[in-house]
């Protein structure tokens, strides 16, 4: 069975690493019988090697620090714990799931590994092992040039998932361009980090869409196809020129001919000196052919492990012969990771009529008697070799940050401005803003000031309006940034803190403009008191007040992190404000009065009221009297004598509920 030729394959311009420390490793092959088998038959099964010409210099020229990844044994399990039937829990007991049982493998500089196998099978979970992202407890040895993973490894390895996680209203340039502001080190300008970017985006092929947004996701336009975006998400990964990239599954969804693009640019990396892992669902026998080595996994367990060109043999030998010569490789070891023997010739040591568990674990046995013994010898023999090599990889210089903080904060600062201001200043939320302050300047239309009723009940409305609004939308900022917010934070890229300070004070410019056009629409509508410094007062009022409603948004968004149940809180603590806010119930139970104390509405309401009416004003109470304002009984209530204390505490609302945010969304992500 020959491999197909692969002359006509697209392979990008990636230069080859010149003085590239040879990988003398040995690949594992099947003893007895099937080593044997393989031996003969191997000149059938050459790899093809794709001509890759020299390109312009681009970081992906830089010397690389080669790096050969090691997995021995690797096991890892889930635990169930106990189903829950409404509020109480089931007496079925804790039951426990192995993923992972056993796996070991080896590839070096230079080689494409594909991870093979159905779905469940725990290729996604070895990747994310891998690349040292996995919470939990692993057991068995990952290395890297028999170094275990560190912060300063982190930083030298590229990791794809299978879901895009871009932003979708950026352009490409502009992906990649912030990504190099941030991945690339302090010592390049800020023009050359751009150029590096549309390096990338050259020697990727996007450069016919490299001024289009991004889309896809949430967002409701289209952009650039899947594979450009596919594409664009690799490129974020080699701006920083990884010695080892891993990707999940990076042709799902493509059609063959992207599917052939993305492989065949995997194939020219890997042949510049990186060491590139992947995890593949079904790749035709053309991209099978492209690959170096396979691990193939069935229900966690291996099945094999070696050079593709080998599996076939291997197989062979252990008595599974394909009925014809022309099958898909790939297709064929995924039948039998499935325990499906479907054209499979007869063989005295197979029984044709055997259960699927049966075949599984007879593929499952071969493979610890044939496979299992020489690759164990092999990762044994490289681990001696690389010795040397691997006590100076990588030095204690790279666990520093490559940006600094403000740097981060700046191009943090940039793009989410860019991302967010569609969301913002989107049509519908300026409508409704709009609409709301006509509407109510239409209902208090030049009310009269001797109608205090009337005029306490529109700055009540004011807190309340200006409460809601801006808590709901702040719930989505962390539950919806935290796909990219894990993705980043996992490659190094920026300190927690720098993100979260440019997401707080990005949101400023976007949170208060409509405030501020709100009210000066409404105050003059209303009939309030023609002072612009009063006018003023109750701007800044509003204003702090949004800021201190965004808090608890926040906070409750990092807190929860699901969007429902957040949302859910937030409405039962709004409806609390809103009772203990001082205008529906002026006489409130001693046994819970403490409620407004913690209402941020009832301090920015009385502060409204302080700054409308003062302390001598007046209005006719009857015919020909005149009642101070401030013994209304609906402001008398609120105790309008030292409105510095109010102040005090929203400044401390301000500040603790943000804090929380901060503490919580750290929390999250690390656990």
């Amino acid at each position: 069975m020959m491999p197909p030729q692969q002359e006509n394959a697209v392979t990008p311009d990636i230069p080859a690493v010149p003085n590239l420390p040879e990988n003398s490793s040995v690949h594992a092959e099947p003893s007895s019988s099937a080593a044997n088998h393989i031996h003969n038959n191997n000149h059938s099964h050459q790899h093809p090697q794709s001509n890759i010409p020299p390109p312009r210099f681009s970081v992906l020229r830089q010397s690389l620090r080669p790096v050969t990844l090691k997995f021995e044994d690797v096991s890892y399990s889930i635990t169930f714990g106990r189903e829950k039937n409404g509020c109480v829990s089931s007496q079925k007991p804790k039951h426990t799931r192995t993923v992972l049982n056993g796996v070991s493998g080896m590839v070096g500089p230079g080689e494409v590994m594909a991870m093979l196998g159905p779905s469940g099978s725990g290729k996604t979970t070895l990747l994310t092992a891998l690349a040292g992202r996995l919470a939990g407890k692993l057991s068995g040895a990952v290395t890297y040039n028999n170094h275990p993973f560190s912060s300063s490894m982190r930083r030298n390895i590229g990791f794809v998932s299978q879901d895009d996680v871009l932003y979708p209203h950026l352009t490409v340039i502009e992906t990649l361009g912030y990504a190099a502001m941030l991945k690339l080190p302090k010592s390049l300008t800020r023009e050359e980090k751009m150029e590096q970017a549309e390096m990338i985006i050259g020697e990727l092929g996007l450069s016919q869409c490299r001024n289009s947004r991004v889309g896809g996701g949430a967002a409701f336009f289209r952009g650039i196809s899947g594979g450009e975006r596919k594409r664009v998400s690799i490129g974020q990964e080699m701006l920083v020129n990884p010695s080892l990239l891993l990707l999940d599954e990076p042709t799902s969804g493509l059609d063959s001919t992207t599917a052939q693009r993305i492989v065949a640019m995997l194939h020219g990396l890997a042949r510049s000196g990186r060491t590139v892992v992947t995890t593949i669902h079904q790749p035709s026998s053309r991209l099978f052919w492209m690959f170096d080595k396979v691990l193939l996994l069935s229900e966690g367990c291996p099945i094999f492990t070696g050079q593709a060109s080998q599996a076939m043999n291997y197989l062979d030998s252990i008595g599974f012969v394909p009925t014809f010569s022309f099958i898909n490789p790939a297709d064929f070891l995924l039948d039998l990771a499935n325990g499906v023997v479907v054209d499979v010739k007869e063989d005295e040591h197979l029984d044709q009529h055997e259960d699927q568990a049966s075949i599984k674990q007879f593929l499952v046995s071969s493979y610890k008697k044939n496979v299992y013994p020489l690759l164990k010898q092999e990762i044994q023999q490289n681990h001696r070799e690389l010795a040397f090599f691997a006590s100076r990889t990588f030095g204690s210089s790279e666990n520093q940050w490559t940006t600094s903080w403000w740097e981060q904060f700046m191009v943090l600062l940039k793009r989410g401005l860019k991302e967010r201001r569609h969301e913002s200043y989107s049509s519908l939320r300026i409508f409704q803003v709009l609409s709301v302050s006509i509407l109510s300047g239409l209902l208090w239309w030049h009310s009269d000031p001797s109608q205090i009723q009337d005029q306490v009940g529109l700055l009540f409305f004011f807190s309340i309006f200006w409460g809601f609004f801006p808590l709901f939308n702040a719930i989505f900022a962390f539950p919806l940034d935290r796909p990219m917010l894990i993705k980043e934070r996992s490659s190094g890229m920026y300190h927690l803190s720098s993100y979260y300070v440019a997401r707080t004070v990005g949101d400023l410019p976007m949170e208060l403009v409509l405030p501020t056009i709100f009210v000066t629409i409404s105050y003059w509508m209303e009939g309030l008191k023609p002072s612009l410094v009063t006018f003023v007062f109750t701007l800044l009022i509003m204003l702090f007040n949004v800021l201190v409603s965004q808090g608890i948004g926040l906070a409750l968004g990092a807190i929860l992190i699901d969007v429902k149940q957040a949302t859910t809180l937030a409405s039962v603590t709004m409806l609390v404000f809103l009772l203990a806010g001082g205008y529906y119930i002026q006489k409130i139970p001693f046994f819970i009065s403490w409620l407004k104390y913690i209402s941020f509405s009832h301090y920015c309401y009385k502060l409204l009221a302080g700054v409308q009416y003062s302390v001598n004003e007046v209005y006719e109470c009857g015919h020909g009297l005149h009642c101070k304002i401030r013994d209304f009984p609906a402001i008398k209530c609120l105790g309008l004598d030292n409105l510095w204390k109010d102040v005090v505490v929203l400044t401390i609302m301000l500040i603790g509920y943000r804090v929380v945010a901060y503490l919580a969304l750290r929390k999250g992500l690390y656990h």
